[in-house]
């Protein structure tokens, strides 16, 4: 870690460098004559000494900073907003229990490991500090238990993106006590939380965050249609949803999806083999029947920004009972989707059927090159 003596004469050289481009190495002020005498780097202002730091551009000099002087932790304290702990090889926990309070206005936070090393006291402490926070990453922390959501259910509630990946020991009543207090969700990552994202706790995710425009699903095995519907019905604000693993549902999820979520982006559902052509040409179905209801001063106007609306990308990997005409379908009504290799955007590995769909990309440098190729013939 950075130390104490390091950081010292990295603000003296800062202090000495500012001093010479303003034109006064003795310290005096070249403002016109006011009485400020700046002589080292604690007598500059609070601001000046919080620009340093950031343009530092570590986090670990922020933390060391902190325990340099009461007012650089004082002003570290009203002035820092966003800190990563992800650096922290050994002792996360006991360094963030201890620095918790000290950091009072963080409004992003990662604390995502490498190994598991953070536990529930340590959320706690930063549930019980940090009131204003808005993002926060706990992925990866297989230590945390139910205790750790309700701290944050009590003592986090603004907050709009959580990452709790990974966490396999939350329970689907922790979570759903969560979204109860947290209903600013915007986004939510649940890979791998088979235990927390039941159908049940989605059913309270669908009720109480009305906001939410990115849901990770990944590998969630118990999730079924009754879960996704209720999904699609209460957010449909949804941009990006993955799916992928979640081997129990079938087009029903994707039919709601279609219906319910008209800023639909993103859509993982890699080996979700249950998944059938309804599916897609239910995704391109709704496509056209969008398209159709706008007006025609609309549909002038977005014929330029195609690739910002509807699907741009979409993983239907190893969904082998999915056939090449209905996936063209799809293709054919999202101009975002791409199979060609510089915007590839439509996975389709592992299913071997698939390999003669095409975007319009590819259909033009086809028909470029065979063009190009009568013309060749031509020449001769």
């Amino acid at each position: 870690m950075v130390n104490a003596q390091m950081l010292s004469g990295y603000l003296d050289n800062s202090f000495n460098a500012l001093m010479v481009s303003g034109g006064g190495e003795s310290g005096q002020p070249q403002n016109g004559g006011t009485d400020t005498t700046l002589s080292g780097w604690k007598d500059l202002p609070m601001e000046l000494l919080l620009r340093i730091i950031s343009v530092a551009g570590d986090d670990r000099m922020a933390i060391v900073a902190s325990g340099v002087c009461t007012g650089w932790r004082d002003a570290l304290g009203w002035g820092a907003t966003s800190l990563s702990f992800s650096w922290c090889q050994d002792h996360m926990n006991e360094l963030v229990i201890s620095l918790a309070h000290k950091f009072t206005k963080l409004q992003v936070l990662s604390l995502r490991q490498i190994k598991p090393q953070l536990e529930d006291t340590a959320v706690e402490a930063v549930a019980n500090s940090c009131h204003d926070l808005r993002e926060l990453d706990l992925s990866r922390s297989f230590r945390l238990s139910d205790r750790s959501l309700y701290a944050l259910a009590h003592g986090c509630p603004h907050l709009t993106r959580l990452n709790i990946s990974g966490c396999s020991n939350f329970s689907d009543a922790a979570l759903i006590y969560l979204t109860s207090q947290c209903k600013n969700l915007k986004c939510l990552n649940l890979c791998g939380c088979v235990r927390a994202a039941s159908d049940r706790a989605l059913q309270a995710i669908a009720c109480n965050c009305s906001q939410l425009q990115s849901l990770n699903l990944g590998w969630c095995d118990t999730v079924t249609d009754g879960g996704v519907t209720s999904l699609a019905s209460g957010c449909p604000e949804l941009r990006a949803v993955d799916l992928c693993g979640c081997v129990l549902i079938t087009d029903e999820s994707v039919v709601a999806l279609a219906n319910g979520c008209p800023h639909l982006r993103s859509l993982g559902l890699y080996y979700c083999q249950n998944i059938t052509d309804r599916a897609m040409y239910s995704l391109a179905e709704n496509s056209r029947i969008r398209s159709k209801g706008m007006s025609w001063d609309a549909a002038k106007s977005s014929r330029g920004r195609d690739d910002k609306d509807g699907l741009a990308s979409l993983n239907i990997s190893q969904c082998t009972a999915l056939t090449p005409p209905a996936v063209q379908a799809v293709c054919d009504s999202f101009p975002a989707l791409h199979t060609c290799p510089e915007r590839h955007s439509l996975i389709i590995s592992g299913c071997l059927s698939l390999t003669a769909v095409h975007c319009a990309c590819a259909h033009h440098r086809h028909r470029a090159g065979a063009g190009r190729a009568i013309l060749s013939n031509h020449a001769y």
